[in-house]
């Protein structure tokens, strides 16, 4: 199932909820999802009467209010008369907006300023983060955020871009890796994906820039020219910009002097990782939304083992919750013994990423090639997902490295794909038994 029809799948029980029997049946039932373009759900009407109906105010209104509620980053749609996918692909895919490509990174709803943990080691840039998105551009600017990889960074990226999606709607938020910056800007150069003029309208013309992993723009001197008068030209306006590094700016190599000085202008705030209280805390709010209440003493112990990042803490919550509902016991001490060193928390070094795209290739019977190459087959789509679900589910590597294991893809992508599969197989049982077994085999071999 492609993510326009997961999403689609996910709205119509808000929508049931909100439209009489009659418009769900005669108005909405009809729609076919069919891409997820320009930022937007593109769906198709049997004819043109009940696309001009169903852009009305009313229901339009009704459609985007369940878009958001279905906890995706689209909230808005597009609709066209057409009777297939096909139809529709060649008579009106070129109306939609190409800004497809110039689209930043999708933001994760769930990362919230609520359901950031807050503790002595990052007590300082959750207040600096909230008081950028209370007034941008007049609190600290840039806000440059460093710090190792699993500490939260990226949480506080887009806690910001949702408070303002909440609280300041009309303000214009760009979120984008430092990779996506730099391969658009190769992309609009040298492939015809867009203009030069058309990724500079992009990124200077938002009131909020949040760029992740900036310390890729080490040894780029072109992507830093670019990325300078970026920097420049929103500062100017007063516009808030918002960076995360994993070192701060001095030990960023090959970094030009004045990019350096201008990273340092505004506020630096240094995440550390969290203390035994805030792991402790962390495991806690992680596990009631897992729906799965675990003593407080097991948590003690689980945090007490690891003293690493977040990303790592949670991995292995997950595995001891994993272990419980697989073998149907109780969480104790003794089980999360059983289960970290069951799911390689003793032997992590000899599960490897390739471990698991080997398994899942060998589960659906395709080719690795197929899994880590570039084609957009609904086949090929969801096992690579699948992959990096395990991947992060099961292991300890950062985002970017995981990206790279599957072909050189973001960290974003992963998380996309990370979240999509795990709100999925709460509704696609068949999805969910199949990533059981996929474990299953994996803790046998």
């Amino acid at each position: 199932m492609e993510s326009y029809e997961i999403l689609w799948k996910t709205t119509l029980p808000e929508l049931e909820k909100t439209v009489t029997s009659i418009s769900y049946e005669t108005f909405i039932a009809p729609l076919i999802p069919v891409d997820i373009a320009g930022g937007k759900l593109v769906l198709i009407a049997q004819n043109k009467i009940l696309a001009d109906a169903v852009s009305g105010e009313q229901l339009a209104g009704k459609i985007k209010d369940a878009l958001t509620k279905s906890n995706s980053e689209i909230s808005d749609f597009a609709i066209y008369p057409a009777k297939s996918r096909e139809e529709y692909i060649s008579a009106f895919a070129e109306a939609v907006p190409e800004e497809n490509l110039m689209q930043g990174s999708p933001i994760n709803p769930k990362f919230t300023f609520d359901s950031f943990v807050v503790g002595p080691s990052n007590e300082y840039i959750c207040a600096a983060a909230k008081a950028v998105a209370a007034n941008p551009g007049d609190a600290y600017n840039p806000l440059f955020i460093y710090g190792d990889t699993g500490l939260g960074k990226t949480h506080i990226l887009m806690a910001i871009a949702n408070y303002l999606k909440i609280h300041s709607p009309r303000t214009n938020v760009l979120y984008a890796t430092c990779e996506q910056f730099t391969n658009q800007l190769i992309e609009s150069i040298s492939k015809g994906k867009g203009t030069p003029a058309d990724f500079r309208k992009k990124y200077r013309n938002v009131d909020v820039l949040l760029i992740d992993d900036v310390q890729f723009l080490a040894k780029k001197q072109g992507i830093q020219t670019e990325f300078f008068h970026t920097f420049n030209e929103l500062v100017l306006q007063n516009k808030q910009i918002v960076l995360t590094s994993d070192r701060p700016p001095k030990e960023i190599e090959v970094l030009e002097d004045r990019l350096r000085t201008r990273f340092e202008g505004g506020l630096l705030a240094d995440v550390q990782p969290p203390d035994l209280e805030t792991r402790v805390a962390i495991l806690r709010k992680k596990s009631e939304e897992q729906k799965c209440l675990v003593d407080i003493k097991v948590l003690t112990y689980i945090a007490e083992k690891t003293e690493g990042d977040i990303r790592t803490l949670i991995g292995k919550l997950t595995k001891v919750i994993f272990a419980s509902k697989l073998h149907e016991r109780q969480i104790t001490i003794d089980l999360v013994n059983e289960a970290l060193k069951e799911s390689a928390g003793e032997i992590q070094e000899e599960l490897k990423a390739d471990d698991i795209i080997n398994c899942v290739c060998n589960f659906y019977k395709i080719n690795k090639t197929d899994i880590l190459g570039k084609k957009k087959n609904k086949e090929f789509v969801e096992p690579r997902q699948i992959c990096m679900y395990l991947i992060t589910d099961m292991m300890s590597l950062p985002l970017v490295t995981v990206g790279e294991k599957l072909g050189g893809r973001d960290h974003a992508t992963v998380i996309y794909a990370r979240d999509k599969i795990a709100e999925q197989m709460k509704t696609d049982k068949k999805l969910a038994t199949d990533i059981n077994d996929i474990k299953n085999l994996l803790l046998k071999q």
